[in-house]
């Protein structure tokens, strides 16, 4: 694909990238960027403000109705529908008692914090997290009677650790302009030292991608699952509405961080979203137009379902806060007005809900990259 043929799908990308610089010339006259912009792994910027009960109400009541549409689809006109046949299951893989015992033995060492295996304790994180791939794959390829990414889709899989990489460095850099929603307290642990701490974050964010994908193949397994969200109203989204929203809404993140610091993952999947719309490029959001709900809600369940593990790993691997610090990728969140009730877990209760939305966006970016590179994207087995 030639330069000029991929610039309809390059600007917005690009748009993304520019929108929140140029608005921050003007935000911050002094330094042209946000605090704390460009320190990395990113650290405490200041702290935002506390509980609001009006802005934490209203957040309510949002998270409310999606749960409700989660719960009770034919409230909001889905019609039953027959679920598909369920293949007569396969043995469990090799991969999968890999991933058991890889998942078993770096949870145990990044929570016990122990040294007794030497430096190995720094480097947990990403071993078990791709253990974990390992583990679901294999759940998978026994639910489907022999199929799954490793087995059926391994270029798949590959290309998600690829894109992961990138992906998740596009959410750090725009996590600068909502002042730092989470930040690394241990971004500077010696031992392992800054460099090496660097260059495991960027082995963490292989983990991501194949992660929400693995969860969201597992989930297509249960196919009462997958017809209860198949045949819903039809919505035909507007692509060029929701790149110029975007846009907007990407800008005023940046003047407005702190009520609109949910901008960050909204816009970016409007705008490219939007544009694959406009281009007829398949998306996940694709089949709302006529009425098929189950690829985008899945692969936000799927989000949902490995931020579970994502937040309660997170968390123990700083419990007890007695013990010397071991996990250089432990991150925190600093969310304005709803950072409250935390249950095993950095994450407030509320803040779950943004799982939802960035499963999709998930997808919707490795769907860009894919129409950009030339590898497919689609998860189906």
């Amino acid at each position: 694909m030639t330069t000029s043929k991929k610039w309809p799908l390059l600007w917005p990308m690009i748009a993304v990238l520019l929108v929140p610089l140029a608005a921050a010339w003007f935000m911050y006259p002094a330094t042209h960027l946000p605090p704390g912009f460009g320190v990395f792994p990113p650290e405490f910027v200041k702290p935002q403000p506390p509980f609001w009960l009006p802005y934490f109400m209203l957040m309510l009541a949002v998270v409310a109705v999606i749960v409700l549409f989660l719960a009770v689809p034919s409230l909001f006109g889905f019609k039953p529908v027959a679920p598909g046949p369920t293949p007569a299951p396969a043995k469990l893989p090799p991969w999968f008692w890999i991933g058991v015992v890889l998942t078993a033995f770096f949870w145990w060492l990044m929570w016990a914090r122990v040294t007794v295996f030497g430096p190995l304790v720094y480097y947990a994180f990403s071993p078990l997290w791709w253990g974990f791939i390992l583990l679901i794959d294999g759940l998978v390829y026994r639910r489907t009677g022999g199929r799954s990414l490793l087995a059926s889709r391994p270029r798949t899989l590959l290309w998600s650790a690829v894109v992961s990489v990138g992906g998740w460095t596009l959410f750090e850099y725009l996590d600068y302009f909502v002042l730092g929603n989470w930040f690394y307290p241990n971004g500077r642990m010696d031992p392992p030292g800054h460099a090496m701490v660097v260059l495991l974050f960027f082995i963490a964010y292989t983990t991501v991608w194949p992660a929400i994908f693995e969860w969201t193949t597992l989930l297509r397994t249960f196919p009462r699952l997958v017809a209860r969200y198949a045949q819903g109203p039809a919505l035909p989204l507007p692509g060029g509405w929701l790149i110029g929203g975007g846009l907007v809404l990407l800008g005023l993140m940046v003047f407005l961080p702190l009520p609109l610091f949910f901008v960050l993952w909204i816009g970016p999947l409007a705008i490219l979203a939007g544009q694959m719309l406009r281009l007829k490029l398949w998306t996940p959001l694709s089949d709302l137009a006529a009425g098929n709900w189950s690829s985008t809600v899945l692969v936000a369940l799927a989000s949902l379902a490995n931020g579970f593990f994502w937040e309660l790993w997170n968390w123990g691997s700083a419990q007890p806060k007695s013990l010397p610090a071991t996990n250089p990728n432990y991150w925190i969140y600093d969310i304005p007005y709803v950072n409250v009730i935390h249950i095993c877990a950095e994450m407030p209760l509320l803040g779950y809900a943004g799982y939802l939305p960035f499963g999709i966006l998930a997808w919707v970016l490795f769907c860009w990259a894919g129409e950009l590179l030339g590898f497919d994207t689609k998860l189906d087995l």
